[in-house]
């Protein structure tokens, strides 16, 4: 596949994590998604695939010509290396490759690495800056560490299902993998901090060992799908402790923080209203016609206005069925009231916000399809990412990659006849 910048000033310049080598060991999405975002931001990323079938996600929901479109994204800036590891020499291989990398990132189930003698301990002992972010259902320790754990079971064992969805139904899920990509942010965060800890404690690894050893302190991020999600539960937990809250499923209103709901317009349109600060609660209620409650003592404040819940939202919906979307848009961000339109991608597309950031890229495929990704994020004055590739073909950089560790070309092709690669 190959791609055209979509802002060329930006393309020449290294990225922050510039001179930064990842390796990655996983399928899918929390492990890859990780690694995708360190890549985006210049760091030189191989992953490692099975021969022939490559990482399951290329063959995800939508595709064009046999490979998934998510698979563009999730893998671009990374390079493809095949590798069979149950051979003892792709074992080899990938343990050359760890060693010289700053950063490995792995998703399989706790053991895996352990089993191809690439576990984290085994590797600290020969490169004491060794940092591995390690990412699985539910950690490297305790009681359920090897069983399997996908993000749906971290969604749910974390809380974000238990308070998703109305209360008087099942709970839901959320449209996207969001238990994958939380903890693959915090694979993310927790790679950073390792790498700053690494080098001001004597930075990389010189590759002699004994008493000529030179190296910073690594270590190991061990991130917990669960526990990500668990992470963003905000105030569960003392809740509970000390006051015996169960928080549960509110549709899409904002529990305990009042109005912030989900209202329905004329037009048949969904339309969020976040009038729960105290002065935009006041500006809201003026808004729409209602000076009563304005201006009513009990509800200038958060605490009066949560028991009054049901009849606020009631009033809310009542205006939004006299309003199309547009009129009640217009009406609440004249009056300076947060308030959105709940978009599709298709909105998005379209929407002048989006396009005056820059929020799509525009790339080709290698037959010259033309496709366009989401822009990366975060936005950065100095050190912007950019997209220098798209998700490459299966093993693409096997060749270039073993060369460099010092392979010739009859090994590789010896590699390549024993399915080893």
């Amino acid at each position: 596949m190959t791609t055209t910048a979509s802002n060329p000033e930006n393309a020449t310049r290294p990225g922050p994590l510039a001179g930064i080598k990842v390796l990655e060991l996983g399928t899918l999405i929390a492990g890859p998604f990780c690694s995708r975002m360190l890549a985006e931001f210049g760091a030189d990323v191989i992953k490692v695939e099975a021969p022939e079938s490559g990482d399951p996600l290329r063959q995800w929901r939508v595709l064009k010509d046999g490979t998934s479109l998510w698979w563009s994204v999730q893998a671009r800036n990374k390079k493809s290396l095949t590798l069979n590891m149950k051979d003892e020499r792709a074992q080899e291989i990938a343990r050359k490759l760890a060693l010289e990398a700053d950063v490995i990132i792995e998703n399989y189930r706790p053991g895996v690495l352990e089993k191809w003698n690439l576990g984290y301990e085994a590797l600290k002992q020969l490169n004491p800056a060794t940092i591995m972010v390690r990412l699985s259902g539910y950690g490297q320790t305790g009681p359920l560490r090897d069983l399997p754990g996908f993000g749906a079971i971290g969604e749910s064992m974390g809380g974000i299902r238990y308070v998703s969805g109305h209360p008087d139904r099942p709970p839901v899920r959320i449209g996207i993998s969001i238990g994958d990509s939380i903890a693959a942010l915090h694979g993310v965060i927790g790679a950073m901090m390792a790498l700053r800890h690494r080098d001001v404690t004597g930075g990389r690894w010189n590759g002699k060992s004994g008493a000529d050893c030179v190296a910073g302190q690594g270590q190991m991020v061990d991130v917990a799908l669960y526990e990500a999600v668990f992470n963003m539960m905000e105030s569960m937990v003392p809740e509970f402790d000390h006051a015996g809250v169960v928080r549960e499923r509110t549709g899409g209103a904002l529990p305990g923080i009042v109005p912030s709901n989900t209202y329905t317009t004329g037009d048949g349109m969904n339309i969020v209203i976040a009038g729960n600060g105290d002065a935009i609660f006041k500006r809201l209620m003026a808004a729409i016609g209602r000076d009563d409650m304005a201006n009513d003592p009990g509800l200038a404040r958060n605490d009066g206005r949560v028991p009054r819940t049901e009849e606020i939202d009631a009033v809310i919906q009542q205006w939004c069925d006299t309003q199309t979307i547009e009129q009640a848009l217009a009406t609440l961000q004249a009056a300076d009231v947060p308030v959105g339109k709940i978009y599709s991608v298709k909105d998005m597309m379209s929407d002048a916000q989006f396009l005056a950031r820059g929020m799509f890229e525009q790339h080709h495929f290698a037959d010259g399809t033309p496709v366009k990704l989401p822009a990366i994020t975060p936005k950065m004055s100095e050190t912007p990412g950019q997209t220098k590739w798209l998700g490459p073909e299966l093993g693409a950089h096997s060749d270039e990659i073993l060369r460099s560790l010092g392979y010739d070309d009859a090994q590789i092709k010896r590699l390549r006849e024993d399915r080893v690669i």
